[in-house]
């Protein structure tokens, strides 16, 4: 079989990486190459880690398979090559030819960054993967990352998050006065608004913080990923719901040099196992964060509760109030905030007769 012919589905041509519409997922028959194309992958997470580490692992391997070894990627977890908070520099620089993170630690590089991972009181999962795939937002995040030499792909989503592990109870918006507390991005900026001190450190270095009371609270995912780095161990409440990431996105970052000397159908087959990705990691979260949050009550005996609803209102306020002010100072932001408020007013609209309404019946007593 001649190798133009080994995939089958995948879109070809220079548009290939651009376009934002799905592509068929390509499957490579074909004996590898005698000298394959080596990537590097940097990540922020640590080494495997449940969902998030073993989702960027996940990554490579379909590209190195879809491929037929033809491109192969080899990952280094946070630290390994470099940190976990130097991934974006890595990858505009080409020390690593890919990259997996979130998009909010690089708020500092382009401010706008940050709606392309999670809103406060935003999109959904379903929603976030409609507005980027079908509704501008693709082109826009790669439109901001072009100067950096940067080329984004939505490479994973942990859905609705939950709102945190605290060391005291919440029971009121004064009870956020001076808390300090881990959590990045937009719900960082929120949480000042309203009295708290936001910190952004990786991922590996929450549970010592919080141990060595650094930190009185952190937000991390949800309960697959926060067992398994032991917070339990470290705070005494959990409390719901992820208002400051409901259906956060992970991205995959490529060199853009990189991705265009590649042949094209390889281009393809990065935005195809991308793609995959980004579908796979939503429904391991889905699958298994019901069967940790048991375990984290019934055998460590967390404490979960929800977030009183006037804190919720408050901090619901203070959000519009920051993406308002965020829009108003930086013009890129301000498109994008337009673009995302327009989709969300959309979505939100048809999301009650369909989603909203759904959940509502299902949970009538027979």
């Amino acid at each position: 079989m001649k190798r133009r012919d080994v995939l089958v589905g995948a879109a070809v041509g220079a548009g290939a990486v651009a376009c934002s519409k799905p592509q068929e997922v390509a499957v490579a028959t074909s004996t590898p190459a005698a000298d394959p194309i080596e990537w590097k992958m940097v990540t922020t997470w640590p080494p495997n880690f449940p969902g998030l580490g073993t989702g960027a692992s996940g990554l490579a391997e379909r590209i190195g398979q879809m491929s037929g070894g033809r491109l192969t990627v080899k990952v280094y977890g946070a630290g390994e090559l470099v940190p976990a908070l130097e991934v974006f520099d890595a990858v505009s620089t080409g020390t690593a030819q890919m990259g997996h993170g979130g998009a909010y630690y690089w708020k500092g590089k382009a401010e706008a960054s940050q709606f392309f991972s999670a809103v406060p009181f935003g999109f959904n999962a379903q929603e976030m993967n409609a507005w980027l795939y079908h509704g501008g937002g693709v082109e826009l995040w790669r439109e901001l990352y072009a100067p950096f030499n940067l080329v984004p792909f939505p490479g994973g989503n942990s859905g609705v998050q939950m709102g945190g592990w605290f060391n005291r109870e919440i029971n009121s918006v004064a009870d956020l006065q001076g808390l300090k507390m881990r959590i990045p991005g937009l719900g960082g900026e929120v949480l000042t608004r309203v009295g708290g001190a936001s910190v952004n450190i990786p991922g590996g270095e929450l549970f010592t913080a919080m141990q060595q009371g650094t930190i009185d609270a952190t937000e991390w995912v949800g309960p697959y990923n926060d067992l398994a780095f032991g917070l339990y161990r470290v705070a005494k409440y959990c409390y719901y719901p992820g208002w400051h990431e409901p259906g956060t996105t992970l991205e995959a970052i490529v060199n853009k040099a990189a991705l265009e000397a590649l042949p094209a159908d390889l281009q393809a087959i990065v935005d195809a196992a991308c793609r995959a990705t980004n579908e796979d990691m939503l429904a391991e979260f889905t699958a298994q964060n019901q069967i940790a949050l048991t375990t984290l009550i019934e055998k460590h005996n967390v404490q979960l509760r929800p977030f009183p609803d006037d804190v919720l209102r408050a901090l619901k306020k203070a959000s519009a109030e920051v993406l308002a002010e965020i829009a108003e100072r930086d013009p890129f932001s301000r498109r994008v905030y337009e673009s995302f408020s327009s989709f969300r007013d959309r979505v939100s609209a048809w999301h009650e007769v369909s989603e909203r309404a759904f959940y509502a019946a299902r949970s009538l007593d027979p």
